[in-house]
């Protein structure tokens, strides 16, 4: 697999990615830059978009979303909590072509997916298992977690959602957030106090 990183626009710099199998195959997550950087590297690479998965629908997660779809005919994946036609949650159910599931296994070409749930930031948010890569979104940061003080957000289930990840990811994995720096689950069961913190209550 190889994974192209795409950064959204200012202010926020969303961390995006394509995932590509070698054989033609790719994913969008979170795309939220300009919908041209994504078919740009489409062509480059010789690879049609099989879907496009969201680990939340904040709108500085889905800027890209319906001109990508558009072009490209890709299914959307997101949690049916996230659909919520908001300004914070822009998509709405009509947009969601596929509501993603806790432990839902997603294959596209050579590539293979778990869904993991876990509430907090957003009702439903959830991380993405793609064999030793977790896109985390906004629950899992390089030192930090994602902000559980907005309206949508579940506090009492962040913990729980933290607690989740130390146990069933692996400390070997490299997790690519939402935002700022990429890291491994390893570096963040030691030096991460949230989830540490998590870990240790649950």
């Amino acid at each position: 697999m190889e994974i192209l990183h795409i950064t959204g626009p200012a202010p926020l710099y969303t961390n995006t990615f394509l995932a590509l199998d070698g054989a033609g195959t790719a994913i969008a997550i979170d795309p939220a830059a300009d919908a041209e950087a994504y078919l740009a590297q489409l062509e480059k690479h010789g690879a049609g978009l099989a879907a496009i998965l969201l680990t939340h629908g904040h709108f500085d997660h889905v800027g890209a979303v319906r001109a990508l779809k558009a072009a490209t005919g890709a299914p959307v994946h997101l949690a049916q909590p996230d659909a919520g036609a908001s300004r914070m949650l822009p998509l709405a159910p009509q947009d969601v072509d596929v509501f993603v599931r806790d432990g839902m296994a997603l294959s596209f070409g050579g590539l293979s997916l778990r869904v993991i749930a876990t509430p907090g930031h957003t009702r439903g948010s959830v991380c993405y298992l793609c064999g030793d890569t977790l896109f985390s979104g906004d629950t899992l940061f390089d030192g930090d977690v994602g902000r559980t003080d907005l309206a949508e957000s579940v506090p009492a289930q962040m913990a729980q959602s933290l607690a989740r990840l130390g146990r069933e990811v692996p400390p070997g994995v490299q997790v690519l957030p939402g935002h700022e720096g990429f890291t491994t689950m390893a570096a963040q069961l030691a030096h991460n106090r949230w989830l540490a913190a998590a870990c240790r209550e649950g």
